[in-house]
């Protein structure tokens, strides 16, 4: 079993997307859903657009608009009202279109050891979700689980930059030491917290690509092994 960082925490911090649930079927799925309601509202955007054209939009508009990097939801629905309009729709639309995007962006797919693990870690811990995406804990059906979240959606600004991090910490009332993030992303994650002076341990499921773990942080492959690692 990995070695587990050096102190026990006070609390933890948890990622979201590919933490708790694959996102790409997520978003593929709301995508579909998306171009669902197109077809039936706005059908000359839904002809010009299916759901790689839609996704390329959106691609286009992030790229166009840097400074929108950490609110994705601005670029999806930014991405729908450029569709509407290059097609002759009123732009409008895009506020109910991007609703219907963003509930289906909520119905997640959980790994199987999510549920039970965030379980088991909450009971013992006080958590909070820091996301650079734009799920909704209650939404989800875990909020329950967390003592708050924060998004770069809400603050303009995301994983990796230390701030982030500290503020969660601050909201949990525990020294950034005392602290375990746990994310799948060792840039963003990893790196990250421990940058930022968190312990930082990589959720590194084995479909996940492959990286060096930086020394003093620690890896689990499940929700259910950490909760071991930490005596749960």
């Amino acid at each position: 079993m990995p070695a587990f960082p050096v102190s026990s925490p006070l609390a933890l911090t948890l990622d979201l997307d590919d933490t708790l649930w694959p996102v790409w079927p997520a978003i593929e799925r709301a995508e579909h859903q998306l171009h669902g309601w197109l077809h039936e509202h706005a059908p000359a955007a839904a002809q010009r657009f299916d759901p790689p054209a839609l996704r390329a939009l959106r691609n286009a508009v992030e790229a166009e608009h840097p400074h929108w990097r950490h609110n994705l939801s601005a670029i999806r629905k930014e991405s729908i009202a450029r569709a509407l309009a290059m097609t002759g729709h009123d732009p409008q639309l895009a506020g109910p279109a991007f609703d219907v995007f963003f509930a289906a962006r909520q119905r997640v797919d959980f790994f199987d050891d999510a549920l039970p693990g965030l379980a088991r870690l909450a009971a013992r811990f006080p958590l909070y979700a820091v996301t650079n995406g734009n799920a909704d804990l209650a939404t989800v059906g875990v909020a329950h689980h967390f003592q708050g979240s924060l998004s770069s959606r809400e603050l303009g600004i995301g994983k990796p930059d230390a701030r982030i991090f500290h503020l969660a910490c601050e909201r949990l009332g525990v020294p950034p030491a005392q602290v375990l993030h746990v994310g799948d992303d060792l840039r963003l994650d990893v790196h990250g917290a421990r940058d930022a002076g968190l312990q930082a341990l990589w959720l590194h499921r084995p479909d996940h690509a492959k990286g060096e773990l930086p020394p003093g942080c620690g890896q689990a492959a499940t929700l259910i092994e950490l909760a071991d690692l930490l005596g749960c």
